[in-house]
């Protein structure tokens, strides 16, 4: 599934899903927030983990590896 990190005007960001799934997340941003990047994921942990890399943040762990790491798929969303 696609995500985009979104930047407001004052530094703030949002990372989440496109489309669908991430309507509500989006309505929750300014009217001058600008998509700046957006990548593929198969699950949350691999779309944090491009996210780190992304940002240069190091390495993502999760404290809920096993729930993070199911796909989109085997949650049901397509």
């Amino acid at each position: 599934m696609k995500h985009e990190l979104w930047l407001e005007s004052e530094g703030q960001q949002m990372f989440c899903l496109a489309g669908l799934h991430g309507d509500g997340a989006r309505k929750l941003l300014s009217a001058g927030a600008k998509l700046v990047w957006a990548c593929e994921a198969e699950s949350h942990f691999e779309a944090m983990q491009k996210y780190y890399q992304h940002m240069n943040w190091g390495e993502y762990t999760s404290d809920f590896p096993e729930i993070d790491k199911k796909t989109y798929i085997e949650l049901g969303w397509e």
